[in-house]
Formats: C-alpha cells, sequence, structure tokens
C-alpha cells in the first residue's frame, strides 16, 4: 500500500484555483511515482484498482480545468485521433548493429581484440538479456520526451513519438533530478510474451490472424497510426544504451554507473545486467543465463557484452556496421527430431518455389511444429533428404523452423526422395532455375500462387500496412475472384455487402464457415483507403520489384520523387543514385518496362493511390555533398563528436574508404585507412585542416 496519502475528495465550486492547482499536481506526482515503483523497481505498493482510481480522478480534474493540462501529463499518452503518417527522423548518432558470437572461443577472440585495441588500459564488461524486440532511440530535452524513433537504417528512422508515448514504462518525464539537457536513450519495445499470448487468443477467438511472434506483433503494433491501439496491447520498454548526452554526468565513467542513473530518472534498465571482471566471468553468465533465460516473460535468444568503461569506446571505434566495444552472445538454436510425412512446394511472389516438409507434430522452442523449410532443392540435395527420414528441425532466430540435418541410419525401406518439380505445381506453367543461382521459379507471370503472395505481401505492415488483410483474408478476397490486381483492393468498397459475406475460415467445433461480417469489413475498407496517403517508398516496397526492399526503395522514392519520373529512368540514371547497383538498377529497368509493370502503375494511378514523395533537403554547409572518413585520434574531437561535426557541416561521415571520400581526416596512429586512402587517390587532411573545412 502507498505511503504517502491524500483524501480521494474531488474538489467542488468552493475549491479555490490554487488548491485544484495542487490536487492535480500531486495526482501527476504519485502516478509517476507510482509507474516509477512498478516499472523501474518492479515494486508496486498499490493495487491496479487503486492506481486506476488516482488516474481517474486527474483525468476528471483535467476535464473540468482544460487549463491546467500539461504534455507530460500521466494522462496525456494517449493521443485522441490517429496521424496521417511518420516523418523521418536522422538520428544524431547511428544506431549501429551488433556483432554476434556463437561460442566460448568466439568471446575470448573478442576479448583479445578488445585487450589490443586498448593495450593496458584496465577494463571489465557489462553483460544483460539481449531482447527480442524493435529497436528505438527515444530524446529527452530538460528532462521531459520530444522525441521517438525507429532505428531504421542505422541513420534515419521513423518519427514515432505518439505511439511511443502510449507504451507506459516510458517516461514521459524523467523522475528526480540531476539529468542532462539532452538526453538520448537507446533500447527495445518489447510485447511482453504474456499480454502476447492474451492477445493472440483473442484474435483467434474473433477469426483474425493472430501474429507470428512477439517480435513481429510488436513492430506491426509502432507502425499503427492510431496511438489508442498501442496502448491497449500492453508493450514494454527496456533500455540498453545511450545516443547523444549534454552534458555527460560528471564522475560517470562507466555503463553500469550510466545505467544506474537512468534507473534513478525513471528509465527500465535490466534487473539482469551484470558486472563481470574479465571474459571468464562473462562466460560462467553465459552458462548460468541458458536456463535463467527460458523462465522470463519476454523473448531473448542471447547476451549482449559490452566493455564497461565509457572513454573506451572512442578508443576501440567501430566497423562501418557495428561497435568494436560491444558483441552479442547468441545461443545455439534448441532442436527437436521428428519425422517427414510429406513435402509441399510453396510458390513465392517472385515465382520461387520452396520444398516445405510436413512433420510429424512436435514441441520445440515452447511452440508445436509441424512444418518445416527445406529452402530450396539444391539443400535437398546437399542434406539428402526422403520423405518418411527422421530429420532435425531448428528454429532460425527462434522464429522460422528448418530442417538441417538427417539421420540417415534410421531410414525407412519406404523412403521416397524428394525431386524437383518439372512443372509449377499451382500453374502448371513452365519451371526455370535461376542462372547461378539455387532457386527454381515458376516463369508464368500470372501464375496464381505467385499473385496471392504478392497481394500478401502488398498488404503487409512494413508496405502498405492494410489493417484487416491478413493471410486469411487475402486468400479469401483471390479465391472468390474480388482481387485480381492490386488496384482491385481500392475498389472493394463498392461490394461491402459481398464482403460481410465472404467466409475467411471454418469453426472447427461447427464445420460451418466463419464470415468476415460487419466490423471486420469496415476495418479492412477502412485499412485500405488510409493506405492510399502511403508514401511512394512503401509503394515502391509492397510492389515486389525483385532485389527492392524497404531501404532500396527509400533510395529510389527520395531521389526521384515522383513514380513517373522513376518509370522513365535509364539503367544509367538509376546507377547514379548512391547504393543502386547494376544488378538493381537492370531489375527496377526491367520492370517498369514491363508491360505488367506500366499497366499496374496506372491502374494504382487511376484508383487514387500516392505515387509522390517529399525528396530530401538538399544538405548546405561547408561540407555539403561530401563523405568524409576519420582515422586515429584526433585532439579536440571524440569519434562521435567529429562526426556530428561533419553532418552539421552538410557532410556525410562513413567508416570505410572508397572511391567516393571526398576526405580521410587524419589524427594519430591512423591505420590501414591511411594506406588505402593513398592508393584511391583521396585527398588526405589533418585535424587543423579539418578545422578550416568545418569554418569554410
Amino acid at each position: 500500500m502507498s505511503t504517502r496519502r491524500m483524501s480521494k475528495r474531488k474538489p467542488d465550486d468552493r475549491d479555490t484555483p490554487a488548491e485544484i492547482r495542487r490536487r492535480i499536481e500531486w495526482l501527476r506526482d504519485e502516478i509517476r511515482r507510482h509507474d516509477y515503483l512498478y516499472y523501474v523497481l518492479a515494486k508496486p505498493e498499490i493495487s491496479d484498482a487503486e492506481y486506476d482510481r488516482l488516474f481517474r480522478e486527474l483525468q476528471e480534474l483535467e476535464r473540468a480545468h482544460a487549463e491546467l493540462v500539461t504534455p507530460d501529463s500521466p494522462t496525456q499518452r494517449v493521443g485522441e485521433r490517429p496521424v496521417e503518417g511518420f516523418a523521418h527522423v536522422r538520428h544524431s548518432l547511428p544506431m549501429l548493429s551488433i556483432d554476434n558470437a556463437y561460442s566460448a572461443d568466439e568471446l575470448r577472440e573478442f576479448d583479445q581484440r578488445v585487450r589490443k585495441g586498448v593495450e593496458d588500459a584496465p577494463y571489465d564488461y557489462v553483460v544483460d538479456p539481449k531482447i527480442d524486440g524493435v529497436a528505438i532511440s527515444l530524446r529527452y530535452e530538460d528532462g521531459r520526451l520530444t522525441q521517438g524513433a525507429t532505428r531504421g537504417d542505422g541513420e534515419t528512422g521513423d518519427d514515432i513519438t505518439q505511439n511511443l508515448r502510449a507504451v507506459r514504462s516510458i517516461p514521459l518525464r524523467l523522475h528526480g533530478q540531476g539529468w542532462p539537457r539532452v538526453l538520448e536513450i537507446r533500447g527495445e519495445v518489447f510485447w511482453p510474451l504474456s499480454r502476447f499470448a492474451a492477445f493472440n487468443q483473442r484474435m483467434l477467438a474473433a477469426g483474425e490472424e493472430p501474429f507470428a511472434n512477439p517480435r513481429n506483433g510488436a513492430a506491426g503494433t509502432l507502425k499503427q497510426l492510431d496511438s489508442r491501439v498501442v496502448a491497449e496491447r500492453g508493450l514494454a520498454f527496456q533500455s540498453h544504451g545511450h545516443g547523444r548526452i549534454e552534458p555527460f554526468p560528471a564522475g560517470v565513467k562507466l555503463l553500469a554507473e550510466l545505467f544506474d542513473r537512468l534507473g534513478a530518472w525513471g528509465v527500465p534498465c535490466s534487473p539482469h545486467r551484470r558486472v563481470c571482471g574479465d571474459v571468464d566471468a562473462v562466460i560462467e553468465f553465459v552458462h548460468e543465463w541458458d536456463e535463467r533465460r527460458r523462465r522470463l516473460d519476454f523473448a531473448t535468444d542471447g547476451l549482449v557484452v559490452k566493455v564497461n568503461q565509457i572513454a573506451l569506446h572512442d578508443v576501440l571505434g567501430a566497423t562501418s556496421r557495428a561497435p568494436r566495444w560491444c558483441i552479442a552472445f547468441k545461443y545455439a538454436a534448441e532442436r527437436a527430431w521428428s519425422r517427414v510425412r510429406s513435402v509441399d512446394f510453396q510458390v513465392g511472389k517472385q515465382g520461387t518455389i520452396t520444398p516445405v516438409a510436413n512433420l510429424e507434430p512436435v514441441q520445440l522452442s515452447g511452440t508445436t511444429v509441424r512444418r518445416a523449410s527445406l529452402h530450396n532443392f539444391d539443400q535437398v540435395r546437399r542434406l539428402d533428404v526422403h520423405v518418411g527420414d527422421l530429420v532435425a528441425v531448428e528454429k532460425a532466430g527462434e522464429i522460422i523452423p528448418q530442417v538441417i540435418a538427417v539421420d540417415v541410419t534410421k531410414r525407412p525401406r519406404e523412403a521416397k526422395p524428394i525431386r524437383p518439380p518439372t512443372r509449377c505445381p499451382v500453374c502448371r506453367g513452365e519451371v526455370a532455375k535461376d542462372a547461378g543461382g539455387v532457386y527454381l521459379r515458376c516463369l508464368n507471370p500470372d501464375c496464381p500462387a505467385q499473385f496471392v503472395e504478392r497481394l500478401r505481401y502488398f498488404c503487409w505492415r512494413d508496405q502498405m500496412d492494410i489493417e484487416g488483410a491478413g493471410g486469411a483474408v487475402v486468400d479469401a478476397l483471390v479465391e472468390k475472384g474480388f482481387v485480381k490486381s492490386y488496384a482491385d483492393l481500392y475498389k472493394l468498397h463498392r461490394r461491402r455487402e459481398e464482403l460481410v459475406n465472404l467466409p475467411v475460415g471454418v469453426n472447427e467445433a461447427t464445420g460451418s464457415p466463419i464470415r468476415l461480417g460487419e466490423k471486420r469489413a469496415d476495418k479492412l475498407l477502412a485499412g485500405i483507403e488510409a493506405s492510399k496517403k502511403q508514401p511512394l517508398a512503401r509503394v515502391l516496397a509492397a510492389l515486389g520489384i525483385r532485389h527492392v526492399g524497404t531501404h532500396i526503395a527509400e533510395l529510389l522514392a527520395h531521389h526521384f520523387g515522383m513514380m513517373e519520373a522513376l518509370a522513365e529512368a535509364s539503367e544509367e540514371g538509376l546507377q547514379k543514385v548512391e547504393g543502386i547497383g547494376p544488378e538493381v538498377a537492370a531489375s527496377v529497368h526491367a520492370w517498369f518496362a514491363s508491360p505488367a509493370g506500366r499497366r499496374t502503375i496506372a491502374e494504382l494511378q487511376e484508383v487514387g493511390v500516392n505515387l509522390t514523395q517529399p525528396r530530401r533537403r538538399a544538405a548546405t554547409g561547408p561540407l555539403a555533398g561530401k563523405t568524409l572518413v576519420i582515422t586515429g585520434t584526433l585532439q579536440n574531437y571524440s569519434r562521435a563528436e567529429a562526426e556530428e561535426a561533419i553532418r552539421r557541416g552538410g557532410g556525410r561521415p562513413t567508416d570505410s574508404v572508397s572511391g567516393k571520400t571526398d576526405y580521410l581526416v587524419i589524427g594519430e596512429n591512423p591505420g590501414s585507412k591511411l594506406d588505402k586512402a593513398r592508393k584511391l587517390g583521396v585527398t588526405v587532411i589533418d585535424e587543423a585542416e579539418f578545422q578550416r573545412l568545418l569554418k569554410g
């Protein structure tokens, strides 16, 4: 029970404005205090019902006195209306990936690299669980949450501040005192397993398609345009690092100390964090954690090991993709054995024919597995898989089951080899193997199986994000002939009554069909209408053009700005876009030159789908358009500070020297990058010249 109590009496007309203001401030402080006790210290003092009473009283007072509402009030977490889309945010410091280790030997090799990099400097490690969630960055200014963004490509993400405000464990205002003027926190938003399971049960009961796993569910939730949906799903947040901090807290020299400060400011940090004196202690924790991790309420497949001494992070530096001062240890995937009953051939959106093994049901990582991927027919031949074999099954990333080995000593006499199909298993069209590749493809562009997969992909959360268009609904729309092209989706409002009665499943208890129904039909139509406003990058990613994923689509959309300009671009013109190579350019050009491609774009334009995207403003400043690489130790800048100075000057900092590098900035002990720059004829400058460039 709370140790701080006040009367729950509601103010009446006799209350003075000063008394009401004091009551509102007390309620806000009390609610924040209980959030801190619950989410950070895991020591709640009051029941949920008591907490709700405090919250309702604050809501009533703020409704009666709207002039006293503040943005950081606990009642203001959830927006009243959906946003139209997400703006792009450039991270002040890149959100890099983390290299992986899979054995004690690889951890020791990492430790040797650290030891060599820091020479005689003493160091230890901070180790905490690697949560399988969605990486985000939170920015606080003067203690208030001002921005939250996805990782994106590491340099640019989506501004999802409104959705992150709806995650209850993210403080809208920092607790306590002494926080920096600017504090950027990096961490993971995840869906606790218990809440995820309960949500999926409700989805199944409603006849809707459940999420495949908690991580996909969390990612899809954060892409919702309505933060009220986010608030209902019970996502959680935990910090694991930081971005920019200004000024850096005095006296904090260790990551462990910084996490202690974050916790005191109300930011959820791992309660399982441990400081390990050396790599042997890290390995001991790895063995201990292997069992403990299975009892947690969140998905994790390993531990993250970080050098504790913050000053050594700049000394060790980073590669183009990952810091050298940390590594993720990932546990081996759980394995189970089962018999192959039969093999199906699935046809993907690009015509790829994938063999899938139907198995005797087996428990694996807490779920029942009945099917597992065989990837391609080269893999089938390499493993020598037969129908009837006893096979080992693992989950790739603890998500996708796959066959990884065969016990040929237990092969039954009646076992049959798996032969690649000579015709498409769905449309009976011609098939061919990729030139120099491993995949067998159906060559018929009108293959119905390909269209179903392309349509699913088009509607998916990472593409057009059409809410209500799950796999079962898409299958039914195609099967009934309602949708024969992407554009047909946008004509479904004309046949709403047919949609309401569309069979999308079967009730297992009664055998009767499950209809889409009024509510789900309207939800689907609203999702389709909302998708018309998606930016060009989303449309490009949704079209299923070979080699064009989210990143390539962003590059093309921001460069050309309009679908028409992109469609008219030559292969040479496409290759002028930074990041677009010959293979991608050829694929994009061929798609837009094809009758099917031209027809698709014309149809989408006719039904009102947005085919434009605001182009990024050209960089301005003394380094505008220039690419710089830093090597060695600078006297007046840390690595992060120098890279930020380049960005402020309009330039682009990178980690590797190439023919596109304009300047190599050298400090003490420059290393091999200097040799490469000289070979490539890249201009080499020292720190003094670098500062002169920055001044223009």
